[in-house]
């Protein structure tokens, strides 16, 4: 038997906010059409699939009713055991190897990018199945474009600790590691802390370090801008703390 798929299936970027965006504005039609075939889903959330999945419905009738959908959830990471070894996740794809296409999503835009989803990629091609990534937004990608940083070399490097005295550590550390190999650093935060990262990165970097914000990208009322830090530390703006921010800085 010949076998399914697993689907990279983008989501929009509006999770948690107050807006919703309209999803033909940030999704391509032929994705819409490919998510409403999909019987079977593998997702961080199964209630938030189920609100995608409806969003999809209203512009195109799902393959199956609700009710009839599969949809399975990656199970959580196991805290406090970092050496833990992997946790086997070749069931979810259970129906790829019965010759069902699967549908992976994310949160909030590209699954497997910034998102536990990778391990099921992973798992995916020990088994041999066919890894399909569709196109969709990415908060990362779209905010390098936006920044005018270097998209020739960047780097990724996730949330920042919370702890003060580590995160300063970490900021001049990557600063640093900008100024030396030439690379745009990125980093996320969860939005509630978004103003408290950004304070910090004023303060942290170095004054002449060019530094983007991209806020609420894809969202009504969203914004790119970067200057350099010195300008920042002139005119800090407020950030929105239940809108997505993406920092990323040049050294």
């Amino acid at each position: 038997m010949t076998p399914g798929r697993l689907l990279l299936v983008p989501n929009t970027l509006d999770l948690g906010t107050d807006t919703e965006v309209a999803l033909s504005d940030v999704l391509p039609q032929g994705i819409i059409d490919q998510a409403a075939a999909l019987g079977h889903w593998v997702a961080e959330n199964a209630k938030t699939t189920r609100a995608f999945l409806k969003r999809i419905d209203r512009l195109v009738p799902l393959a199956k009713p609700m009710q009839a959908i599969d949809i399975q959830e990656l199970p959580r990471p196991r805290k406090g055991q970092a050496d833990a070894s992997p946790q086997d996740l070749s069931p979810l794809l259970a129906p790829a190897l019965a010759g069902a296409d699967i549908g992976l999503l994310s949160e909030a835009g590209l699954p497997a990018i910034a998102d536990p989803g990778a391990a099921l990629v992973a798992a995916a091609h020990v088994l041999g199945v066919v890894v399909l990534p569709l196109s969709g937004p990415s908060s990362l990608l779209l905010a390098l474009a936006a920044s005018g940083l270097n998209g020739q070399s960047f780097a990724f490097v996730g949330y920042l600790p919370v702890d003060s005295a580590q995160r300063t550590a970490r900021i001049k550390e990557l600063d640093a590691l900008s100024r030396r190999l030439g690379q745009t650093q990125i980093a996320i935060e969860t939005p509630y802390r978004n103003a408290a990262l950004l304070s910090a990165l004023v303060q942290q970097l170095q004054p002449q370090t060019r530094l983007a914000i991209a806020c609420g990208v894809t969202l009504p009322g969203g914004w790119c801008r970067t200057q350099t830090v010195r300008a920042w530390r002139d005119a800090l703006p407020t950030l929105p703390e239940r809108v997505p921010a993406v920092f990323s800085w040049l050294a």
